[in-house]
């Protein structure tokens, strides 16, 4: 394809792409929408998840949902973004084929420490509604026993907020939905009792307004996003003959599952896939359990064995067999379904998207911040089990591999609690990791207490 003159993806240069019928883009006019969503975490996975949900909405005749994005550390997205007026492509990929769409539901990107009083106005605006988050589990800013770190809160959104719920109660405005779309379980939930202590402890005026007045719906999120690669960007601009410095990669399945409770408007998401329901529950658990508790294994073990990506690792013959045994005989054998949650065919669909080469999903992306993932993703299954008297031979084998990583047999650990993992693995060693790390005390302590036959099979596997 001819290269267009301008070079790069921006408001000029979509009228060409549209014009050309290179690329199925939006029918509605980005700069003349509000900005109705203010987001927090602005990567790849919202890129992918619920701007693409949002994009959808607006381009079926929704109006003023232009999505605010906030970056709370890098500028990386924010010079991706912004020069091309907050427009993206997202690329599904499945085998050998794939469909490329032009996204235009991002107004902006801002970045915390550069503008944040910009921040608090744009959550204070009347035509925003929504505040939504992917921020990862160590974004909420946690304790282990799940209070909330005031230290590290005060880094985070939670200051944005204080501001902006303060100008909105003031200025007589309703309040404001809250979302997390972060694999928490009871996400919403969760966010709900972190916002009321911070504001107990930091602005004790708001507390009453914010019950009162906002709500935090739990939701459960699905849509495999890898890294963008510079080989991804190079094959997206031969497509469009301009460069798309912020272009997504996605497979084509995407689930997003909502409860219904929201404080004001939203999008009509439910028209486009979603689903809007009294109970997010069942689905948020088997996703947690199933898809996150087969893709950490994967990861750590995957790692372990010399794998790079998903699809690799799923066809490893060791490996396939213990993924398989860890979803149905252990994670879904814990759970709860919803009526009509199949949950055989679930791991079936999970085992084909998982050998999906076209993504090329990183280990070593997945296997980051193990810590703050694996309590809702193995402990939990644990500890199910282990109140039936059973064992899970497969989860075991995982977290011994999690135990090589974190010791660092995989190279630098990413993770919050990293330097206190080596540092217990220092004083413990071999015999003794298991027993301090998950212990009563210990900082993965959790519901499951190792047993002596657990101690094996985790050091087995380790050794």
């Amino acid at each position: 394809m001819k290269r267009w003159n301008e070079g790069r993806l921006n408001d000029i240069t979509r009228s060409f792409l549209i014009r050309e019928n290179y690329l199925p883009a939006y029918r509605y006019e980005p700069r003349d929408q509000k900005i109705g969503i203010v987001h927090f975490g602005i990567g790849a996975f919202h890129r992918a998840h619920q701007a693409w949900y949002t994009d959808a909405a607006m381009n079926a005749g929704d109006r003023d949902w232009a999505i605010s994005g906030v970056s709370l550390r890098s500028p990386k997205v924010m010079a991706q973004l912004n020069p091309q007026h907050g427009l993206y492509t997202v690329t599904e990929r499945d085998g050998a084929s794939s469909k490329t769409r032009l996204i235009g539901a991002i107004r902006e990107v801002l970045v915390a420490d550069r503008h944040p009083n910009v921040i608090v106005d744009r959550i204070a605006s009347p035509s925003c509604h929504i505040v939504s988050f992917t921020i990862t589990e160590k974004g909420y800013c946690r304790n282990a026993d799940g209070s909330i770190d005031f230290d590290a809160a005060g880094q985070g959104f939670y200051p944005f907020l204080l501001g902006a719920i303060r100008a909105r109660r003031d200025a007589g405005l309703p309040g404001l939905t809250l979302l997390s779309c972060d694999n928490l379980a009871g996400n919403g939930a969760q966010l709900q009792r972190l916002m009321s202590q911070y504001l107990a402890a930091r602005a004790p005026d708001l507390l009453d307004w914010f019950e009162a007045e906002c709500s935090c719906p739990s939701t459960m999120v699905d849509r495999i996003v890898p890294a963008t690669t510079e080989a991804d960007r190079a094959e997206i601009e031969a497509l469009l003959g301009m460069r798309d410095e912020a272009a997504v990669v996605t497979e084509p399945f995407s689930q997003w599952v909502i409860e219904d409770n929201f404080a004001g408007p939203r999008p009509a998401w439910e028209k486009h896939g979603a689903q809007v329901t009294s109970d997010v529950h069942a689905y948020e658990n088997a996703k947690l359990r199933m898809l996150n508790g087969a893709h950490s294994a994967l990861a750590y073990l995957g790692l372990k064995r010399g794998h790079e990506y998903v699809h690799q690792a799923i066809d490893d013959p060791v490996l396939a067999p213990l993924i398989d045994t860890l979803m149905r005989a252990e994670a879904a054998s814990s759970l709860n379904p919803a009526p009509g949650q199949d949950l055989s065919a679930y791991a079936n669909a999970l085992i084909k998207r998982f050998k999906n080469p076209a993504l090329n999903h990183r280990l070593s992306q997945i296997a980051m911040d193990g810590s703050q993932k694996i309590p809702q993703r193995w402990l939990e299954t644990l500890a199910f089990h282990q109140n039936q008297n059973r064992q899970c031979p497969a989860i075991l084998t995982a977290l011994g591999a999690w135990l090589n990583h974190i010791r660092g047999d995989n190279g630098m650990v990413e993770d919050p609690l990293a330097a206190t993992l080596k540092a217990t693995w220092d004083a413990a060693g071999t015999d003794g990791i298991v027993a301090t790390l998950f212990g009563p005390g210990g900082p993965m302590a959790s519901d499951w207490v190792p047993s002596v036959a657990d101690h094996e099979t985790i050091i087995a596997a380790l050794i």
